[in-house]
């Protein structure tokens, strides 16, 4: 059983004082004050939060982006509300990506044909890079 400290004395001293809003709630009897201990949930490091976030940007959709990141969908909408995002207006175009490895990448880019009359970007993901690339003016 884990000990829990008031956050106020950091007394040990402590007593289960009734249920607020799905967490425990805790009486100190040294100072009488009364609090609740953290929800204990799972963290996403804010590493995958930016990246998925950047990927929403440049005009990828939820689920892609859950294919490339392996976080829910419904995680990544959940952050685009949180930190009001607001995706640019991009009718014209749906841009496409490719991963690759360190080596993979400096082959692409050695053949100037993939890269002219495109726009792109290229961004880190853990041990691996994306290129996302969308035409210019594409009607």
């Amino acid at each position: 059983m884990e000990i829990v400290a008031c956050p106020k004395c950091q007394n040990t001293k402590v007593v289960k004082s009734g249920i607020i809003k799905e967490r425990q709630r805790y009486l100190c009897k040294s100072c009488t004050y009364y609090f609740t201990v953290n929800k204990v949930g799972k963290k996403i490091d804010d590493y995958y939060v930016t990246k998925a976030l950047q990927l929403y940007l440049e005009g990828l959709s939820y689920r892609e982006i859950e294919r490339i990141i392996g976080v829910s969908h419904v995680s990544i909408s959940n952050w685009v509300k949180e930190f009001k995002i607001k995706k640019p207006p991009h009718p014209n175009y749906h841009p496409s990506y490719k991963i690759f490895k360190h080596a993979e990448l400096v082959e692409y880019l050695k053949n100037k044909d993939q890269l002219s009359g495109a726009g792109m970007i290229i961004t880190e993901l853990g041990d691996k890079f994306m290129l996302i690339k969308w035409e210019r003016f594409k009607d």
